[in-house]
């Protein structure tokens, strides 16, 4: 497996299809979660604690025929739509074959509410 530097790297190493996708994607992830993607175990992952792994909130990942989207806790994130699939522990995740498959208003309510999933709790006096 390829390492990568950077989240711009991970994706100009992408096929012309998924890098549509990705391209869809990312304004949408950056708009969230400002400066906080890196690469971690391979792909990008956008986390609220300044490190990877750190308060992982998203990643995406690239296969062959699509690109996943997926939330660190997106089984707890509330999906009317029904377009996350659960996968592994908490997370959950969407398969985007194509740019089109990227519903911006959607996935941004999704990244928020995951986003205050991680957000740290303050403390109390």
């Amino acid at each position: 497996m390829p390492k990568f530097a950077t989240v711009e790297d991970y994706v100009a190493s992408l096929p012309a299809a998924q890098r549509e996708i990705t391209d869809a994607l990312l304004p949408l992830v950056e708009d969230v979660l400002p400066a906080s993607g890196a690469v971690w175990h391979g792909h990008p992952v956008w986390s609220l604690g300044g490190a990877p792994g750190k308060s992982p909130v998203c990643y995406l990942k690239a296969y062959a025929s699509y690109v996943t989207f997926g939330l660190w806790r997106g089984q707890e994130v509330a999906d009317p739509s029904g377009r996350l699939e659960p996968g592994a522990r908490a997370m959950a995740g969407v398969k985007l074959r194509s740019a089109a498959d990227v519903d911006s208003e959607l996935f941004a309510a999704w990244l928020r509410l995951a986003q205050e999933l991680e957000a740290p709790v303050p403390a109390t006096a």
